[in-house]
């Protein structure tokens, strides 16, 4: 693929996830017409969901249709050159009125993270990263914290019910431990977005699917973050691990997470 057939999705895409913020922005805080039911525990589905994934699908299609799309909602399959799309990260915030949940959509050319791109539209963040290119969030440069000293450190851990919750605590108190601040706020791709802006140092969660980081990953690594190599393995069909942070503190939040 060309540098200039890059540059044409990034600009596209850019133009489309603008859009599906707008449709999103119309279903949130009108918790009566979400139609929110729950594919398991603590996971969350409205219809909101439903119509970005369903909008972004069509306009891909039309613009780039030998690219193939993996959905959180619809499914999909990888291939050479694959859109890795969730519609709504952080649905049970988006249920609940909290502003804090994204439109996530990442590009992978050759197994490759090259393109991403997050929409926060009730915060008015929008973040764009291409694989050596840099990152901005709204148009600005931005680079992670580069702090040094995990006792100054913020850290986010996410959490998924995939995995024993001892785990978790386990993980959790071996931050506290060394002096970590800690905090969850419900969004994975906007916890790699944070470090990625160096509002926090790391993000960690024990298991993640493809769709709330194949944009994120660009997004750090292009704003200078330590990102683990999530996509070993079947991580674009059944997900990983994924620890991410501002590279001074990679060897020790490796030790805390046991994430490698």
């Amino acid at each position: 693929m060309t540098p200039a057939e890059l540059l044409l999705r990034r600009y596209a895409v850019q133009g489309l996830v603008a859009e599906a913020g707008r449709i999103a922005l119309d279903y949130f805080g009108r918790k009566e017409s979400l139609g929110i039911t729950m594919k398991g525990a603590q996971d969350w589905l409205t219809l909101a969901d439903g119509a970005v994934e369903d909008f972004l699908r069509a306009r891909l299609a039309e613009l780039f249709p030998d690219d193939t799309v993996i959905g959180e909602e619809g499914g999909g399959k990888a291939s050479d050159a694959v859109w890795i799309i969730d519609p709504i990260d952080g649905t049970a915030n988006f249920a609940h009125g909290d502003r804090n949940w994204c439109i996530s959509i990442g590009f992978l050319l050759n197994r490759v993270p090259t393109i991403g791109i997050v929409a926060a539209p009730s915060l008015e963040e929008v973040y764009v990263a291409q694989r050596g290119q840099g990152a901005t969030r709204n148009g600005q440069t931005i680079a992670v914290s580069g702090a040094d000293d995990i006792r100054r450190a913020c850290i986010e851990l996410g959490w998924s019910p995939r995995m024993p919750s001892q785990r978790y605590v386990d993980m959790m108190s071996r931050g506290y431990a060394v002096g970590c601040a800690i905090k969850r706020a419900g969004s994975g791709t906007l916890g790699l977005c944070n470090v990625a802006s160096g509002r926090t140092e790391g993000y960690a969660e024990l298991h993640i699917n493809a769709w709330d980081v194949a944009a994120g990953i660009v997004i750090v690594g292009e704003a200078g973050g330590w990102v683990s190599d999530f996509f070993a393995g079947d991580g674009i069909s059944k997900g990983n691990p994924i620890l991410c942070c501002t590279p001074a503190l990679a060897s020790q939040l490796r030790e805390i997470t046991g994430i490698t």
